[in-house]
């Protein structure tokens, strides 16, 4: 029996030109529903409503950082079990390893290919969900 499918995505990034590529990579693509957020802030308040699938959290980001956006949406109910992955210019195995000890499902290495990002996701996604 196949798992959820993947559908909505939230994605998180304050750089303007990743949100937008992203976006793009994900919505015309992928095929997915995408809400793009600009802050952790912004994730936070939008993410209730949006009922995403699963979220795509840039790591590192002023004001509220990738890993303290996790930690919000974990605290509030609607999001709770929401899967995340991680999106991030920290390269290193054992930082991608620190964010799967946070939780994240993975992590997707910047610079990143933006016609691989929707496949990516969807292998992510069935090793989560079983598919």
């Amino acid at each position: 029996m196949p798992g959820p499918v993947l559908a909505r995505i939230l994605h998180v990034d304050d750089e303007p030109d990743i949100r937008a590529v992203v976006s793009l990579s994900l919505g015309l693509i992928g095929g997915f529903t995408v809400h793009s957020c600009a802050s952790g802030a912004e994730a936070l308040a939008a993410a209730p409503e949006f009922s995403p699938d699963l979220v795509l959290l840039d790591a590192i980001m002023p004001g509220l950082s990738g890993e303290q956006t996790l930690a919000g949406l974990r605290a509030l109910p609607a999001t709770s079990g929401v899967p995340v992955v991680f999106m991030t210019a920290k390269g290193g195995q054992q930082d991608a390893d620190a964010l799967r000890g946070l939780g994240a499902l993975d992590v997707i290495a910047k610079p990143f290919d933006p016609m691989a990002v929707p496949d990516q996701l969807r292998r992510i996604w069935g090793r989560h969900a079983g598919a």
